[in-house]
């Protein structure tokens, strides 16, 4: 048995929709059989992208002029979800996502399950497990009470699969007055300066923690990324401390990696930063102190200062050249 429609709020990246939004529309289209897309800052040319992921029908919004995403998207769901009565709504745990969830929620009256890892179908509903306590125990859940849910998910809980489907059939709406809920204004946006692959999409990551020492070493987790082409990463300490932007975290609070390289640098291993990386195939972990509970999840541990054994680590690369 299959759900008869769910719908997926997208986001644009670069490249056209995010990943982490294809994810979702991967994972929708193994649950229902119809499958509709709500997204923004995008042209008719997603349609292929998204048909190929599994969506039938792509709603993208236009003229939002300076509104809040989640606000505007948001309110075009909320005029068609009476007529239209889709079985469960998803939405990715980010600032957008969870921003247009809890405004849909509030305008809607409907219930939304959070930090959700996994789903299942239970005969005509879907199941979810959400991780809790800093992602330390999994717990199940589901909706009891009628009408669409709201389920907000983590990013990397499923594959972005193309399943080869004809591009879906794109409608486009132009936003409209909404009221006070348009009077918050974007008047100015930052793109953090990278190099090199996006954090949540490298297929090898190297972060580093407060093991590093000081500020300037993390200059060594930088050329190790470089030298391997993938992306920088750090735990939440040294985010706090200042000492690299919040676009590098990984963990609860920041990015959710499943690269297929994790190599873990002066990083003890907290719950918090363990369920953002944990998923990665292979994980490596630099540490001095044998107990550091991030070797319980080492694929390889090497016991060591990150001082002396990523500069010999580095050499080593640089001379295979």
């Amino acid at each position: 048995m299959s759900l008869s429609k769910i719908w997926v709020f997208a986001e644009p990246s670069e490249s056209g929709i995010s990943t982490t939004s294809l994810e979702l529309v991967s994972a929708a289209s193994g649950f229902a059989s119809t499958v509709e897309v709500f997204c923004y800052g995008v042209g008719s040319e997603a349609g292929q992208v998204l048909g190929e992921h599994g969506a039938a029908k792509a709603v993208v919004v236009k003229g939002l002029d300076g509104v809040l995403a989640g606000t505007g998207v948001a309110s075009v769901m909320a005029q068609r979800i009476p007529a239209e009565s889709p079985d469960a709504i998803f939405f990715g745990s980010t600032p957008e996502g969870r921003d247009a969830a809890a405004r849909l929620s509030a305008k809607m009256d409907l219930p939304v399950l959070t930090n959700v890892v996994n789903l299942q179908l239970d005969g005509d509903r879907l199941m979810s497990e959400n991780a809790v306590f800093g992602g330390s125990e999994i717990v199940s859940a589901r909706f009891t009470a009628s009408g669409p849910g709201i389920f907000v998910i983590r990013a990397k809980s499923f594959a972005a699969e193309s399943k080869g489907g004809s591009a879906a059939s794109v409608e486009e709406v132009s936003l409209g007055e909404i009221g006070s809920a348009g009077k918050a204004r974007i008047v100015q946006s930052h793109v953090e300066a990278r190099t090199g692959p996006k954090l949540d999409e490298a297929p090898v990551v190297v972060s580093g923690g407060r093991g590093l020492g000081q500020p300037d070493s993390y200059k060594m987790i930088e050329e190790l990324a470089k030298l391997l082409n993938g992306a920088p990463g750090a735990s939440r300490a040294i985010v706090d401390a200042g000492w690299v932007p919040y676009a590098y975290q990984v963990g609860q609070t920041g990015k959710t990696v499943k690269p297929t390289v994790y190599i873990a640098c002066g990083i003890s291993g907290a719950t918090q930063h363990m369920v953002g990386m944990k998923g990665a195939k292979n994980i490596i972990a630099i540490n001095k102190d044998a107990d550091a509970p991030i070797f319980t999840i080492a694929d390889l541990g090497i016991v060591g200062d990150v001082q002396k054994v990523l500069p010999k680590l580095i050499e080593a690369i640089k001379s295979k050249g």
